[in-house]
């Protein structure tokens, strides 16, 4: 799951279903119950409940096993841009040998929020968030550094135009 912003209104909690998850949690109610916590996060319990039809004390045992069972988190998500980070970037990198050690590797770098092992012309890609250029230059020769790294090629962003955590509920 990634951590990148969403702009949602009223500054709380955000939801994000992770990919993968057991579906058997997943009936029409739990899914309703995850749209209201993606609308926000802080809804309490017993206004989710006369939304989906359930109790107060229904609901929480039901976000309480979606959180269990890894279906779900609820998270702050935070404005890199207002924390002092205006310099985004998604970084594709081509590498050699144990895949997945590399991903683990890049996943240790505080400055790295996501990773993903790939198709296509990259192996992985990372998302970084930086103070300015040269952070970003710091952070690309820290990452070309890293034992199996071949190559890297940054996609600078220079403006945000949607950003969504509400799916896995349709």
């Amino acid at each position: 799951m990634t951590n990148r912003q969403q702009e949602n209104g009223n500054g709380g909690r955000r939801i994000a279903v992770r990919d993968g998850a057991s579906h058997a949690l997943l009936d029409d109610v739990a899914k309703q119950i995850i749209e209201q916590l993606q609308e926000d996060g802080r809804r309490p319990y017993a206004t989710i409940g006369k939304a989906v039809g359930l109790s107060e004390a229904a609901v929480r045992q039901r976000v309480q096993r979606l959180l269990d069972a890894g279906v779900m988190q609820i998270v702050a998500v935070t404005d890199p841009l207002q924390l002092g980070f205006p310099r985004q970037a998604m970084i594709g990198l081509r590498t050699d040998g144990d895949l997945e050690a590399v991903a683990d590797r890049l996943a240790e770098l505080e400055e790295v929020d996501y990773v993903v092992i790939t198709a296509g012309s990259f192996d992985l890609l990372t998302e970084v968030v930086c103070r300015n250029d040269d952070h970003l230059l710091e952070i690309l020769q820290r990452l070309r550094a890293v034992e199996g790294v071949l190559s890297t090629e940054a996609f600078v962003y220079l403006k945000l135009r949607k950003q969504t955590y509400t799916w896995g509920t349709a």
